[in-house]
């Protein structure tokens, strides 16, 4: 029996495998019998190996290969000689790996494990009509907020709809975080309904919207509102040393937008290269990587590098370094 789970939600998909796990029987002799393997690194006879192992005490072995279906991803830049001795060499390894796969011993079942797959892959346009395919992309929009509502009501809590509609715009799709949120409301919110001032309090990315506030409001020479940004998140309990590196994070963020749009990639590669899962983080990402010239992003992250050095040095303590920072930074615009 052969699976294939891709996509880049790793929570769900690992839910999936964990119910082929529970399907399959026995958990205490499954854990004897499973075998996981790097599939970028794994050749044909590695694989045959294994997977003809006999099961011990057991009707059925588990083999889960990560990463194999991902080496036959198309590439687009290489050279044309090394590009056409690559396809070479592929077409005849994927040939191999589809022979025998469509040949494993009853006993064995087997489950590739990818990221995004592509239509253009080679081995899984060979073995997805042998397959049992499932695929997981990152929840978005109406079904991101299903998934909150049935996984709140499933901890027993509830929540208001001004509530669910802040927390998927602060943490978008990556579940595993969205989960550990949610955990932390329905403890924080006891036994009533789960309400937006609770998210605003309890949500670590609603710090991060204060962030992207006082990133705004330095770029533009807001001093005032660059200061309140500042202070309303010492209060709340940051870190000088926290801020610097969301800060310093953020204007890098901006820049990366800046260059990979440059260099004309889509939205769903430069979300994938710089991992911006949430969709408030990314929509406020790009709307202040098109707000701003570069020179301005450029000189402002120079200056976030030497309050860090500055703090480290003993120079300055956290809060007087960055105030320091958001004077000098905010004065430039009225010279």
């Amino acid at each position: 029996m052969l699976y294939i789970l891709s996509g880049q939600d790793d929570y769900s998909l690992g839910e999936s495998l964990e119910e082929i796990k529970r399907v399959i029987g026995d958990q205490a002799l499954l854990a004897a019998n499973t075998t996981t393997l790097d599939g970028q690194q794994i050749t044909l006879d590695q694989l045959r190996t294994v997977c003809e192992t006999l099961p011990f005490l057991a009707e059925r072995r588990l083999v889960i290969v990560k990463g194999l279906l991902e080496r036959f991803e198309p590439r687009d830049k290489s050279s044309r000689r090394k590009k056409i001795t690559r396809v070479t060499n592929h077409q005849n390894e994927y040939k191999s790996l589809v022979t025998y796969i469509s040949r494993l011993p009853d006993s064995t079942i087997l489950v590739l494990i990818d990221g995004r797959i592509t239509s253009k892959n080679p081995l899984f346009g060979e073995l997805s009509a042998r397959a049992k395919v499932k695929t997981f992309p990152l929840l978005r929009g109406t079904r991101l907020q299903q998934w909150i509502q049935k996984h709140v009501m499933e901890a027993g809590g509830a929540i208001s709809p001004q509530a669910l509609d802040l927390l998927a715009k602060l943490v978008g799709g990556n579940l595993w975080i969205m989960a550990n949120e949610i955990n932390k409301l329905i403890l924080f919110s006891s036994s009533r309904r789960i309400e937006e001032e609770d998210v605003k309090i309890v949500v670590s990315y609603a710090q991060q919207a204060s962030v992207f506030a006082m990133v705004d409001a330095i770029l533009e020479f807001k001093v005032g509102l660059a200061e309140q940004s500042l202070h309303q998140l010492l209060q709340r309990g940051a870190s000088a040393a926290y801020l610097l590196v969301m800060l310093s994070r953020q204007v890098r963020m901006i820049v990366r937008v800046k260059e990979l749009k440059n260099q004309g990639k889509s939205e769903i590669e430069i979300r994938n290269k710089l991992g911006l899962t949430s969709e408030f983080a990314w929509h406020k990402t790009t709307e202040q990587a098109e707000r701003y010239p570069l020179g301005r992003i450029k000189e402002v992250y120079r200056k976030l590098l030497e309050a860090d050095l500055s703090i480290k040095t003993g120079k300055y303590e956290g809060d007087l370094a960055l105030n320091i920072l958001i004077a000098e930074l905010c004065q430039r615009g009225k010279m």
